[in-house]
């Protein structure tokens, strides 16, 4: 039973699933006679002081913006991995992803905001449509087997975290609260101590994290919001040490079930919470849970399929190995399930309730009908000669 278990959580779909239980839960709860309980508990004050001086946010906030933390620190030396070792490294692997992913967030955020535009205090929400959620897309990917081939996933995978790393500047350029200098200068304090630790081959990662949590704090009560500080502190641990190991690998493996069992759920858990009470269909089509579904089904879908498109034929690049257009714009489809980095920025720009429900609405809705039409593009696509024989070849493999 115990070996069952633990194969099903090294499946490639687990993480997308638990993501998928802990949001039902999460509508389930909003929706339900604890709708009331669950909205008290998320905004439980957790303090933590020493003398007069700490920290005291709701518990929701200790999530979005604590644990998050812990989520970019993983984002964080998943980057690093990739281009100092892996797709990320070599120029001509990026080429075709990257203008993928470009064009997959500026298309969303164009038509979020010709939807938007007439209404100031929603335009700063042009971001949310934009992200790719990598756990989720991967685990649709994983359900669809062979159907998929193995370079198409590579795509997939490179263009997940080129978004993500898209985010992650547009949370530092456009998501930055009133900033106060002298906690930034004081957080160069710790970005100093790691940097010497790092370049002077230091292999215990333990004092750099503590570090890191040392500029977590800082960057929190600088106004740059805390998060980044888990993405800089994973490029201060090193690839390898000086006994040829690999610290960035070890603590990467270590984080990995936390993050995509406990952490992620948690975030859906405490932010997918969308109350239906009293929602018809005109509330969809307001402007603002609109803006951020178009985005991410359309938008995702002509920016990561129409810059691909225009790539390939321009000569620039080649379609991935053993694929077709169509798997290709299957691909591009769940590129449009933004969930849980779209729900994440949602909460840096919109505080009111009413107002987070509707960006819920939309984020639910657009990545639901993104993720269908992914899955479905990508079950019935042909598969070209050359992935049938990689399958044969599979299936043939044990028997020999």
């Amino acid at each position: 039973m115990l070996s069952r278990i633990e194969k099903l959580f090294q499946h490639e779909a687990a993480g997308g699933i638990v993501l998928m239980i802990a949001t039902a839960l999460a509508l389930g709860l909003a929706n339900s006679s604890y709708a009331d309980l669950y909205t008290q508990v998320l905004h439980l004050k957790f303090t933590i002081a020493l003398g007069d001086t700490g920290l005291s946010k709701p518990l929701i906030l200790w999530i979005n913006d604590g644990l998050m933390a812990i989520f970019f620190l993983l984002v964080g030396l998943e980057l690093k991995h990739e281009i100092r070792q892996g797709a990320l490294r070599t120029p001509s692997n990026v080429a075709l992803p990257g203008v993928a992913a470009l064009g997959g967030m500026a298309v969303p955020a164009l038509i979020y905001l010709a939807l938007n535009w007439s209404d100031p205090a929603h335009v700063s929400g042009w971001a949310i449509p934009t992200a790719t959620d990598i756990a989720f897309a991967i685990g649709v990917v994983a359900l669809l087997g062979k159907r998929v081939p193995p370079a198409l996933k590579l795509f997939l995978l490179t263009l997940a975290i080129l978004d993500d790393l898209g985010a992650i500047i547009v949370i530092a350029l456009f998501y930055t609260a009133e900033l106060k200098p002298i906690y930034l200068a004081l957080a160069l304090i710790p970005m100093a101590l790691m940097a010497l630790r790092l370049f002077t081959g230091a292999h215990r990662v333990a004092p750099t994290l503590i570090l890191g949590a040392v500029l977590w704090v800082l960057v929190l009560k600088s106004g740059v919001h805390a998060t980044l500080a888990g993405v800089i502190t994973a490029f201060f641990i090193p690839l390898k040490d000086r006994y040829g190991k690999s610290p960035l690998h070890s603590l990467e493996h270590a984080l990995n079930p936390y993050v995509m069992f406990m952490i992620v759920p948690l975030f859906a858990l405490a932010n997918a919470g969308v109350s239906l009470q009293g929602i018809g269909l005109g509330d969809l089509l307001a402007p603002l849970p609109l803006g951020i579904a178009a985005g991410l089904v359309i938008g995702k879908q002509l920016g990561v399929f129409g810059a691909s498109y225009a790539l390939v034929k321009s000569g620039v690049a080649r379609l991935p190995a053993a694929t077709t257009w169509l798997q290709l714009y299957g691909i591009a489809s769940l590129a449009g399930i933004g969930f849980t980095m779209s729900l994440f920025i949602g909460s840096l720009n919109f505080e009111e309730d009413a107002q987070m429900n509707a960006v819920r609405l939309g984020v639910l809705a657009g990545s639901l009908i993104s993720a269908l039409i992914g899955f479905f593009v990508l079950r019935f696509a042909p598969l070209t000669k050359e992935a049938k024989e990689e399958i044969a070849e599979a299936q043939a493999q044990p028997a020999q």
